[in-house]
């Protein structure tokens, strides 16, 4: 049986070689433009749309914890940061309230990292409800609306939650203080408590210069078929396997590690961004959380994105067209994946990869020091403006309350 699988294997993979040549030909092809109502939304100028009141918080809130720590400023948290910087010189920044479509409070919530880099997420509730207290008793805004019109950056694994944990942050839920608010995060799953109505899904950040110091000739031809470095078990934090990305992760190792097709492995070499760029196709299976920063490392280097993640809710999904750069595979169908990606046709293929070659495309994945044009900070700029005006139900009545203050977990409540 198994000489019997290996057999199959190799057919696949001389098949693939076979078509190798024609991978090479077309790698310079002409990029392709996204059509429809997406490809607009894409190339949108938030610009003169709308408005953002930016609060001066304390430096205690954002630049001190980043002064204490500055490896926050490379990790895949790093958007609320970033965010803040770009605001504070955007034309869309008021420095007069009473004209503000949006205030935005700057708190930089995932800075707070482990010894391997990895955010603390457990005082964080308790710096958002310290910030959230400040504003409403320094600022008469947040009062009239409850955070109706206020957004924040929240780039936790599990969003507003505040755990890594899912279970741990299911049991938490959306912090009471933010029920109102809209939330711009890079968790998104559909029917979870986690991700609330109105929330704008944003990519993670990947540092744009050290991916723009990979980059190698467009004309190098992509001989890997399938990618993938990362885990694909979390022993330390999941001993008994199963819970750690739903066992989609151990189940393409289980399959596939010995298939020619797959070039898979724990190992991070250091030319992984180069083996994406000389990849077809790039798995992006979730791990704790649906996302990760696989899904901007593909579409900036041309890999089409494999997206192993059921119900996930990806980022800008109103302005990237995912059905048609990416692949979609059910995290029960994983043990197929050979199969699945060897039945797309070739001009499929090459039509994705042309609509992955177009730069409006890569960079509204991107959060580039300074930023540009249709770039990530823009998209988000551009999901505020389509949600004014606001609707007359989010200013309160006088008098009229509906957040509890003191709702969520005892420890929440302690001072920060």
């Amino acid at each position: 049986m198994r000489n019997r699988s290996w057999c199959f294997a190799l057919l696949l993979y001389f098949a693939f070689c076979s078509r190798i040549e024609a991978f090479k030909f077309h790698r310079t092809q002409q990029t392709e433009r996204i059509s429809g109502s997406a490809g607009d939304v894409l190339e949108d100028n938030p610009v003169g749309r709308l408005k953002v009141f930016v609060y001066e918080l304390p430096s205690k809130y954002n630049k001190k914890i980043l002064q204490k720590d500055p490896r926050c400023l490379t990790h895949m948290f790093a958007a609320e940061i970033f965010m803040h910087r770009f605001l504070m010189s955007s034309p869309v920044r008021t420095l007069n309230p009473e004209e503000a479509d949006w205030f935005y409070t700057p708190v930089y919530t995932t800075c707070d990292l482990t010894p391997n880099g990895l955010p603390l997420p457990f005082k964080s509730p308790r710096m958002m409800r310290s910030a959230i207290q400040l504003i409403s008793s320094n600022w008469p805004y947040w009062n009239r609306t409850e955070g109706a019109d206020h957004f924040f950056i929240v780039p936790h694994d599990f969003a507003a939650c505040f755990h890594y944990l899912e279970e741990k942050a299911i049991e938490r839920g959306i912090l009471p203080m933010l029920q109102r608010a809209t939330l711009v995060q890079t968790f998104g799953q559909q029917n979870h408590v986690c991700l609330k109505d109105g929330s704008i899904i944003i990519p993670p950040y990947a540092p744009p210069q050290k991916m723009q110091a990979h980059l190698i000739p467009p004309s190098t031809p992509r001989s890997i078929f399938v990618y993938f470095r990362g885990l694909f078990y979390d022993v330390g934090n999941d001993p008994e396997g199963g819970y750690y990305a739903r066992g989609a992760r151990a189940s393409v190792w289980e399959n596939f590690k010995d298939n020619p097709l797959f070039d898979i492995s724990t190992e991070h070499p250091t030319t992984y961004y180069e083996d994406m760029q000389r990849a077809v196709f790039c798995l992006c299976p979730l791990g704790w959380a649906p996302w990760s920063p696989r899904l901007v490392e593909a579409v900036i280097f041309g890999c089409i994105p494999v997206i192993i993640a059921d119900d996930i809710v990806l980022p800008f999904a109103d302005a990237i067209p995912w059905e048609d750069i990416g692949v979609f595979v059910a995290e029960k169908d994983v043990p197929k994946l050979d199969t699945i990606l060897t039945s797309i046709p070739i001009d499929e293929i090459l039509r994705k990869q042309r609509l992955l070659a177009n730069p409006s495309m890569k960079q509204a994945m991107l959060f580039p020091q300074p930023a540009q044009e249709r770039d990530a900070f823009h998209q988000i700029l551009n999901g505020l403006a389509r949600k004014l005006p606001h609707d007359e139900s989010v200013y309160l009545k006088p008098g009229e309350k509906i957040l509890n203050w003191t709702a969520g977990p005892v420890g929440d409540l302690k001072p920060w």
